[in-house]
């Protein structure tokens, strides 16, 4: 009799670099003080919950047919809010939207990226940049921040000279440091890919970009001269709406189009659009709330400082501060304290999420408690 195939798990053909990997994403625990993901604090108000509950009632009534694959409505409503937010004229053929920013940035490196190319960032930066190089073949290539976390522009020019990326990789407000680019920082990128073979795409993550302090420029304000330049942001954190999954990017239409080959069909819900839409008809009332958490923030910073400890300047809704001996001894004080913050960053340094005044001072006493300082 011919033996049975052997379908144990060992003998499925992952690829090569895949195995032995855990998934990504942080500690999801039941604790009572969660400030470890850099969710708004927030839930949406009731008004909100209701346009919300009657845009996705009114969707229901057409689940038999496939949504608008290209959805229209929602990037032109985009385009409208970042004209108010940033003051930054931007055409619904120049936004995109996918399942969180974590789509769209695989979007950019299934366009591209792949086998035989390369993508760059700069470190400490957010961890899955890498895996989206690896998701899609993509060669990594990380340069370094400064000790501040900032990034200078001559080991910015001189990496990406060095390496001939296809696409190079910026958070600003940059995740976990906080830290955001001047203008000038990004000008120096972009004039240094616009030097590399073949072209190369600069993407400005600006996940956080609501949260910047007054006077921080968005680098929306470049696109108009770099049709290589993307900007991505989400609805995940200034909107409050984790939960829904939207994430969009502005780029030339060139770009933007270049995208749209490598989506899958119908990628966003009618479900999903209609709840996006409808939370930027609430933009006004969910803005106000990011400026009282953008005190909270910077008043966390200058908590931190006072207690004898360091903390980056932050232009995110969440503050990078240490250094710590032991930083995994106090990540878990805090924890037995019931409150959840971040393994991240550079040796000795935690992070924590901007919560509800109430959350800051649960963060604050068990800190103390832990640190004795």
């Amino acid at each position: 009799m011919t033996a049975a195939p052997d379908l144990s798990p060992g003998t499925l053909p992952l690829r090569p670099e895949l195995v032995g990997l855990e998934p990504y994403g942080a500690p999801q625990l039941d604790v009572p003080v969660l400030l470890n993901v850099n969710e708004n604090p927030y839930a949406p108000s009731e008004q909100v919950v209701a346009d919300v509950a009657a845009a996705v009632a009114e969707a229901t009534r057409g689940l038999n047919r496939y949504p608008d694959r290209d959805f229209v409505g929602l990037r032109a409503d985009l385009a409208a809010y970042l004209e108010v937010e940033s003051g930054v004229h931007r055409g619904p053929e120049q936004m995109w939207a996918a399942n969180g920013s974590n789509e769209i940035m695989l979007h950019v490196l299934q366009a591209f990226g792949g086998p035989g190319r390369t993508a760059l960032s700069f470190a400490p930066t957010y961890s899955m940049y890498p895996e989206y190089a690896r998701d899609t073949s993509t060669a990594w290539v990380v340069g370094r921040r400064a000790e501040d976390f900032t990034l200078d522009p001559e080991h910015a020019r001189a990496t990406i000279a060095a390496h001939a990326p296809s696409v190079v990789l910026l958070a600003s407000p940059n995740n976990p440091t906080g830290t955001a680019l001047p203008l000038d920082t990004v000008r120096a990128v972009l004039d240094a890919a616009a030097r590399v073979p073949g072209g190369c795409v600069v993407v400005v993550d600006e996940a956080y970009g609501e949260f910047r302090r007054a006077g921080t420029p968005s680098a929306l304000e470049l696109l108009a001269d770099h049709p290589h330049l993307a900007v991505s942001r989400t609805m995940s954190k200034a909107f409050g709406l984790a939960g829904a999954r939207v994430g969009y990017l502005s780029a030339s239409r060139e770009l933007v189009d270049a995208l749209r080959v490598v989506r899958l069909p119908y990628h966003l819900s009618a479900v999903t659009q209609a709840v996006a839409r409808a939370a930027l008809r609430h933009a006004p009332e969910l803005m106000a709330q990011v400026g009282s958490l953008r005190a909270e923030r910077d008043a966390l910073v200058t908590w931190l400082r006072t207690r004898g400890l360091q903390a980056a300047d932050s232009d995110a809704n969440f503050v990078l501060f240490g250094r710590f001996d032991d930083r995994q001894a106090v990540w878990q004080g805090l924890l037995d304290r019931g409150v959840l913050v971040r393994v991240t960053g550079p040796e000795g340094w935690l992070r924590v999420s901007v919560g509800t005044p109430a959350e800051t001072a649960a963060f604050q006493d068990a800190l103390v408690e832990v640190t004795g300082r």
